[in-house]
């Protein structure tokens, strides 16, 4: 098949183009760095699928662009597909697929990571000892091993979550509509999400992004936290509503807040913007807080997820490609 695939940076090429050599390079892959939107659908031209990434816009309007050219398929690198208009595809018969599970520890690894850059300091102590201050005064941290760990979203990513946070000796409540028996095997147990934000001293979200759960957390729920609390977001941006971070951080409610997501990411997220202003004021004003750490959607970019996304991601083409159908399909139930 040729396929046209956006957001394309030098790391996806690499990946890509290993994962087809490997399936004897029967796919045509021409690579472009823009995103893939209303201007750029036309780069499509010819070809039978797109391979697209988490701010690729494919909304109906795009989809019927991309039908025109003789698309059939949007094979997603990623897990997510809150970009894209399902029912639009379903009556413009295109077919989406996506990466259901990639790499789980990636994600859960870079999770604990700012867990534990917040409770040590790690990250303001970095900029310290790099100044030539080694003063200890303002990185006081706290243990892990007794605390309350909730995790929001028990599917691969939070289970793995739950199992390295009991590791280090942490209690785990979980809240999700689908409780996973494998959490209750390592300990856990689940609770209400009232519950869960009342006695949680770390409260970590991997839930994916619907309508249901679209800013779940907001001011009303980061009220009911315990007061001080640390919140990690390593899900999706819009799962959390921003200003009412920034709410909880000035009022103290939040003690600390880490996020490799952001809900208005697209116009930030994977470009290198060091030469310029961030236009983006409640991004910016997020970045002034001394307790607050920020990385740009990076949880998943190991080579060991980078490795599986692109298989994966070429699985999918294949199948397509030789019987109508993807192996991972998405369908418009998941919005459901």
């Amino acid at each position: 098949m040729r396929v046209a695939v956006f957001s394309a940076r030098a790391y996806d090429r690499d990946f890509l183009e290993k994962a087809n050599a490997a399936a004897d390079g029967k796919h045509e892959l021409l690579f472009f760095d823009i995103r893939l939107g209303t201007e750029s659908a036309r780069l499509a031209a010819e070809c039978e699928a797109v391979c697209a990434f988490v701010n690729d816009q494919l909304g109906r309007d795009v989809l019927e662009l991309l039908a025109g050219h003789g698309v059939r398929l949007v094979a997603l690198r990623c897990a997510g597909f809150n970009n894209v208009d399902l029912q639009a595809a379903r009556d413009l018969d295109i077919t989406v697929a996506r990466v259901p599970a990639y790499s789980p520890d990636a994600v859960a690894e870079h999770t604990v990571a700012m867990i534990l850059a917040l409770a040590r300091n790690i990250h303001k102590a970095y900029v310290r000892v790099r100044e030539g201050n080694f003063a200890l005064e303002g990185l006081l941290g706290f243990n892990l091993r007794g605390r309350t760990v909730g995790i929001v979203g028990t599917g691969a990513i939070g289970l793995c979550v739950g199992r390295i946070m009991r590791g280090f000796g942490c209690e785990v409540i979980a809240a999700d509509p689908m409780p996973n028996d494998e959490l209750v095997a390592l300990g856990g147990r689940y609770v209400s999400m009232p519950d869960l934000l009342a006695a949680s001293d770390i409260v970590s979200l991997h839930c994916p992004l619907t309508p249901q759960t679209h800013h779940l957390i907001d001011r009303d729920a980061i009220a009911q936290m315990k007061p001080r609390a640390m919140l990690i977001n390593t899900s999706r941006g819009g799962v959390v509503d921003t200003p009412a971070l920034i709410a909880g951080l000035k009022s103290g409610r939040i003690g600390n807040l880490g996020l490799d997501v952001y809900e208005e990411e697209a116009d930030l997220f994977f470009e290198n913007l060091s030469d310029r202003m961030i236009q983006d004021d409640v991004f910016a004003r997020l970045l002034t807080f001394p307790n607050v750490l920020v990385t740009g959607h990076q949880g998943f970019f190991t080579r060991e997820a980078m490795s599986a996304i692109a298989e994966t991601t070429l699985h999918n083409i294949s199948a397509f490609a030789e019987t109508g159908a993807a192996l991972h399909p998405v369908s418009v139930e998941r919005l459901a």
